[in-house]
């Protein structure tokens, strides 16, 4: 018995540390997990990544999977990741959402997509990879476009498609540093604020001031996001808790958009908006 699922990443334009309440926005990189079950037990994991969360993993899949099935069953993953892990991208959110929805494919065919979101939230909580179970990236990963919601509520305030004219570049720094992510709290009123820039849908000055909010605490430059908004992005900002910075732009300007990452040490990426809901079969 095995199923195999697709989930794509994402890149933040609120940060919900502070306030419980975040903003993200899909796009193409993508995870694909195959969850194969056999006779005997344990759970293995084979993935791509030396830094993936096998206690995570193995969370998702004790939630997804009665426990009598498990008693039974050996339970193999393969995962396959375009998101680079550890640099604020949404990779966890987005590989307990594969994991989860192929578990719940196999093991529970009457699932609902809350009921698979919130075993990936409630997975990262368990095993304190998230402080709130950062259900705003689990949803832009698992639903695609743009999504706002109140992660202590578990509710999503606003979803729409993302314009297809606009891209995302993503910059990954070579150095992994972060800082004291606990010290956002301390700026929960302009966190708050931001939020409510995109509640009301003015997604781009709420991801302006997350990342000149956030880069000060989160070990990056304020200056960057002067420099990249000059450079005709509509918004740039620290993704995640860092420490990769992400930049939506027309298409028409993203390559002037990536240009003005170039004096920094890294990487550059070039991704699309995704507007897809996550995918599974059996195979």
């Amino acid at each position: 018995m095995q199923a195999k699922a697709t989930v794509f990443g994402a890149i933040s334009i609120v940060n919900a540390i502070a306030t419980g309440r975040g903003a993200t926005l899909g796009i193409d990189s993508m995870v694909e997990a195959t969850v194969s079950a056999y006779d005997g037990r344990g759970i293995h994991l084979q993935a791509d990544s030396s830094s993936m969360s096998t206690k995570l993993v193995n969370k998702v899949v004790e939630m997804s999977v009665p426990k009598k099935e498990l008693e039974k069953n050996r339970i193999e993953i393969l995962l396959r990741s375009q998101i680079p892990t550890g640099y604020g991208l949404k990779s966890s959110s987005a590989i307990s959402s594969a994991i989860s929805l192929a578990c719940h494919k196999m093991f529970r065919p009457r699932y609902t997509d809350t009921q698979v979101l919130l075993t990936g939230v409630e997975a990262s909580i368990a095993t304190r990879v998230s402080m709130t179970g950062a259900y705003d990236d689990a949803c832009a990963c698992y639903y695609g476009g743009t999504v706002v919601t109140d992660n202590y509520k578990r509710k999503i305030i606003r979803m729409e498609r993302t314009p297809v004219n606009l891209a995302v570049v993503v910059f990954v720094p070579r150095s992994r540093k972060r800082g004291n992510i606990k010290q956002l709290k301390m700026l929960g009123g302009v966190f708050q604020r931001a939020w409510d820039f995109a509640r009301e849908g003015h997604y781009w000055n709420a991801m302006v001031l997350n990342g000149l909010a956030g880069s000060t605490i989160l070990n990056s430059d304020p200056r960057t996001v002067a420099k990249i908004i000059e450079a005709g992005a509509l918004g740039v900002s620290v993704s995640g808790n860092g420490p990769a910075i992400a930049a939506v732009a027309k298409k028409e300007r993203i390559n002037r958009v990536k240009k003005a990452f170039a004096g920094l040490e890294g990487r550059t990426l070039i991704a699309q908006v995704n507007n897809k809901k996550a995918s599974v079969h059996e195979l």
